[in-house]
């Protein structure tokens, strides 16, 4: 429509040219007249503004992160039975905005919850910076929503300013505006609690952000903002999300769970990954020597 509109204007201030500059002058006055004419049938078709309601996203580090951010050695970690994690080591620097994929969710949501510090390893270890902060999103938040309170005053044990006012604003900027504010977190809907777990994370103002699967039960215009907010983060982030915009725009590291609990980690774009003939090859000597460990 704004296309079909500013083809309409170039075509009436064509016309307007024409009539100003003609009109007056005998010869040409039957053309203008016909102009004039085409001029009054031309109507611009008018915009609706749109309904569509974005929040806004924004992680603001309270501190800047300094050059050692993680270092992790050697984690494993066996549940049921299977090896989700074996032996991962890896060290993330302050630039790092590291995607982890792969089929196996489990592993990924393990690794989140052990650097969130809600899980064990069975073996090895990590380290976080003494400059760094974190803020976690998990992907089952089933347990921080089983409580009554009203939303504003659980996102208050989290802001180190405790006025209404001001945390009232980081649910606005989710749109919890007005009565919104005063809803019991046991009866909001998915895409209200993911909304009201992002407002954490950015009012705790952390430098670092795990975020397993912020994407579900999110619409389109929520996940747009969430996008632009980690796209402009300058702090590390880790996370796994569906959204394949949202891992190709973000992140410039990916790290491959593969089936069998290792993993490859691999510095380039989503999109560069998947196309990697390099990438194709390491999963097809992991499927070989899988395929014969199983014949053995």
């Amino acid at each position: 429509m704004k296309e079909a509109n500013k083809k309409k204007e170039e075509k009436i201030k064509e016309l307007q040219e024409f009539i100003s500059r003609f009109s007056a002058n005998a010869s040409k006055s039957k053309q203008a007249t016909s102009r004039k004419r085409a001029l009054e049938k031309i109507q611009l078709d008018e915009i609706k503004p749109s309904s569509r309601k974005y929040p806004y996203i924004d992680f603001r580090p309270n501190r800047e992160i300094g050059n050692e951010v993680l270092t992790v050695e050697n984690l494993s970690k066996t549940i049921d039975g299977v090896k989700v994690l074996d032996n991962i080591s890896f060290i993330a620097g302050h630039d790092d905005k590291i995607a982890f994929v792969g089929s196996c969710e489990l592993a990924k949501t393990t690794l989140f919850q052990i650097l969130a510090g809600e899980m064990e390893p069975d073996e090895g270890n990590y380290k976080w910076g003494v400059t760094t902060s974190q803020s976690y999103f998990p992907k089952d938040n089933t347990k921080i929503f089983d409580n009554d309170l009203q939303i504003a005053d659980w996102l208050t044990q989290f802001s180190e300013i405790k006025d209404a006012t001001y945390v009232r604003g980081f649910l606005g900027r989710m749109l919890f505006a007005g009565e919104d504010g005063v809803k019991h977190m046991r009866v909001l809907s998915g895409g209200e609690k993911v909304r009201v777990l992002l407002s954490r994370m950015m009012i705790e103002g952390s430098n670092i952000l795990i975020l397993d699967e912020p994407t579900d039960h999110l619409d389109m215009e929520s996940i747009t903002a969430l996008n632009n907010g980690l796209m402009k983060f300058p702090g590390v982030i880790l996370f796994a999300s569906r959204d394949h915009q949202v891992v190709q725009t973000t992140a410039n590291r990916i790290i491959e769970f593969l089936p069998n609990g290792s993993m490859i980690d691999k510095t380039t774009t989503y999109d560069e990954y998947l196309e990697s003939d390099e990438m194709a090859r390491k999963r097809q000597v992991y499927s070989t020597s899988n395929a014969q460990e199983e014949d053995d």
